[in-house]
């Protein structure tokens, strides 16, 4: 049990922890912070909040759990902010999609204090923003990668760990730079492919007839290019280096198949599809047997 969250940022993420913690029981006392007053308004109003801070620093005043729900981009800020009231018994988080620049920030504005600091991502999240949409349960059954930096204390990376596991998540470590390489593959790439792919539709003369023809399957491979665009903007510039090269992977992927296509090839083009198929139709999200499914009591 925790008796104070500081919650930095109340939309989606955020407000979608904050519920979550009060369901399970984890927290008695929720604070919360967003650079909107009147994000923080609806975060009361709607209870995901319990009182509404003026600053990221007094959010953190009395808490001795810190979330920071904020774009990759504003983390360095946003800890120089709270530094001086991050304290050793403290556990602080994040639930950015990038990590190598998470720690990065965290080593320069936290100093001293980066023991308290776990980065952590949960792999979920939906296509839509805001605090209306934060949801208990959006949490559960999902992955967690925690990336601990060498001085993260081991007492906080156990609560890490154990708050995670309670609230129904598969959690696992892995480096920051494992991580990146990682989700640069199977996130990062296909978010930035769903949104080239749908510019290149909407740029053709005959677009809106094309869009108007589609069916599920355009609506399945397409419904993550609805993410909020700032917010890929700072994971795809800040794991560009890692996007790039997954990027030109799937360009020679995809340039075998046009070959195969120019060249009539019928066999060849069978082969690479009943490999993907059989890929796809045998991958589970989340499958790893390494992961305990069982909850501890915190």
């Amino acid at each position: 049990m925790f008796e104070q969250l500081g919650l930095i940022g109340c939309g989606l993420m955020g407000g979608s922890f904050a519920l979550a913690l009060k369901q399970a029981g984890l927290v008695r006392r929720v604070i919360g912070y967003s650079k909107s007053p009147s994000t923080t308004e609806r975060a009361c109003e709607l209870g995901v909040i319990d009182v509404a801070a003026p600053s990221a620093l007094l959010a953190v005043a009395g808490a001795d759990l810190v979330l920071l729900a904020v774009p990759v981009a504003a983390t360095e800020a946003t800890l120089k902010s709270i530094k001086h009231l991050v304290t050793r018994d403290m556990l602080v988080m994040d639930v950015g999609s990038t990590k190598t620049d998470v720690v990065q920030a965290a080593r320069s504005a936290l100093g001293s204090q980066i023991g308290s600091f776990v980065p952590a991502h949960p792999v979920t999240g939906r296509e839509v923003a805001g605090v209306e949409f934060a949801d208990a349960q959006l949490y559960r059954g999902c992955q967690v990668v925690l990336t601990p930096t060498e001085r993260t204390l081991g007492a906080q990376l156990r609560k890490a760990e154990q708050l995670w596991q309670a609230l129904g998540c598969k959690v696992r470590q892995m480096s920051p730079e494992a991580h990146d390489q990682a989700f640069a593959a199977v996130s990062h790439l296909p978010h930035l492919l769903a949104f080239a792919f749908m510019q290149s539709i909407c740029g053709q003369a005959e677009g809106d007839t094309f869009l108007a023809l589609a069916g599920p399957g355009f609506r399945d491979f397409t419904r993550i290019a609805a993410g909020e665009p700032k917010m890929w903007r700072d994971i795809l510039l800040a794991n560009r280096e890692h996007v790039l090269e997954q990027s030109q992977l799937f360009q020679q992927a995809l340039h075998a198949f046009e070959q195969a296509m120019r060249a009539r090839d019928a066999q060849a083009l069978e082969d690479m599809l009943t490999l993907a198929s059989g890929a796809r139709a045998h991958w589970r999200m989340g499958a790893d047997r390494t992961l305990g499914t069982t909850p501890p009591q915190l």
